[in-house]
């Protein structure tokens, strides 16, 4: 474990094995930071195994970063620590905390993601702060009018739907739509491992002649596209019975989408302890079907698929919801590590160029 109070060059001597993957972690960011982050980076690592040359560059209060490694013993892990006297709170504005608090766990892990030191950011800190830091500091892929995010929801098949954006982009254009449905079907391929996703557009209804002004004009660019696999329309049920890989809509629908599927376990899991305290019966009928019931609303839980990426920046961003824990944290680690390796903003670049 490395200490050091400024930023790290990527000259390395020779001699020494040229890791393959540094992650800079926004150690301070979340809720329970730096607790959260930390365990989820020693998970991480551990899950990764030394073989995979990844490290990972904690940034926040080197006090309390070196306390917590020490007492779970971590120091022969591959972690280095850049002290940070700042941080980026969730109620600060994004653009104030951009401009004055240059000396942030947030803005200095941009920063040396921006200089090339760092292969990658994480945060589960302020949404629009990172956002918007990722979009200012990184620039945009050539051809992307807005970076957007996009988050896996669980269905029915067995894989699950992706969608974009998530909330990025409240005001969207049909230009705007078309470009987030070529890096969302990108994003599924290299993921997920599909060759051809589907991409549907969400809509009021599947008929081509259904919607306002920007999902008519959307439709018409998609279907004459040849870089998706367009099958036209679906709608808001078609999320979760898995209507498309794919589902393509602006940022304002999408974060209502979200959040509404946020509330569904939570829901679930209150109407089943409802259930099981009627009857003594109910208890012990809960009690046979606990495990079933367990691994289906573990399919649920946003944790399971950890942050989600800010395509079209030039540069590899995972965010986190601000209530992270280690196992989010730790499957932002792991995603932020494929897109790496995979390669992804390269395919972005090449789809939207052509």
């Amino acid at each position: 474990m490395q200490h050091t109070r400024s930023e790290p060059s990527m000259k390395f001597n020779m001699a020494v094995e040229i890791p393959q993957c540094i992650i800079a972690l926004d150690a301070m960011g979340g809720d329970f930071a730096p607790m959260n982050e930390i365990l989820g980076a020693i998970d991480a690592l551990s899950e990764l195994g030394t073989s995979s040359g990844v490290q990972i560059r904690l940034y926040g209060d080197e006090e309390k970063i070196s306390l917590i490694l020490r007492q779970h013993n971590a120091q022969h892990l591959p972690i280095s620590i850049i002290h940070c006297e700042e941080v980026v709170g969730m109620h600060d504005d994004p653009a104030m905390a951009i401009k004055k608090k240059k000396n942030s766990s947030l803005i200095r892990g941009m920063d040396g993601h921006k200089s090339g030191s760092v292969n990658a950011f994480v945060s589960a800190g302020n949404t629009g702060a990172v956002m918007s830091a990722g979009t200012l500091i990184l620039g945009r892929i050539k051809g992307v009018s807005r970076p957007t995010i996009g988050t896996f929801l669980p269905s029915i098949a067995s894989t699950p739907v992706l969608l974009v954006d998530a909330g990025a982009n409240v005001d969207c254009k049909p230009k705007f739509l078309y470009e987030f449905a070529i890096m969302g079907s990108i994003y599924y391929r290299e993921i997920i491992g599909q060759k051809e996703p589907k991409v549907g557009l969400l809509n009021v209804g599947e008929e081509e002649s259904k919607g306002n002004e920007v999902a008519l004009e959307t439709f018409s660019l998609l279907k004459a596209s040849t870089s998706v696999r367009f099958i036209g329309n679906v709608e808001g049920r078609d999320i979760l019975l898995h209507g498309a890989d794919v589902i393509v809509c602006d940022g304002f629908t999408g974060n209502i989408v979200l959040k509404f599927a946020e509330s569904v376990i939570k829901f679930l899991k209150a109407r089943f302890t409802t259930f099981a305290e009627t009857s003594l019966l109910n208890k012990a009928l809960m009690g046979v079907v606990a495990p079933v019931l367990r691994k289906v609303l573990k399919d649920m839980d946003y944790q399971q698929y950890g942050g989600v990426p800010l395509l079209g920046v030039n540069g590899v961003v995972i965010i986190g919801h601000g209530s992270s824990s280690p196992l989010a944290i730790k499957n932002m680690i792991l995603r932020a590590h494929e897109m790496v390796r995979k390669n992804i903003n390269h395919s972005i670049a090449s789809a939207l160029s052509s």
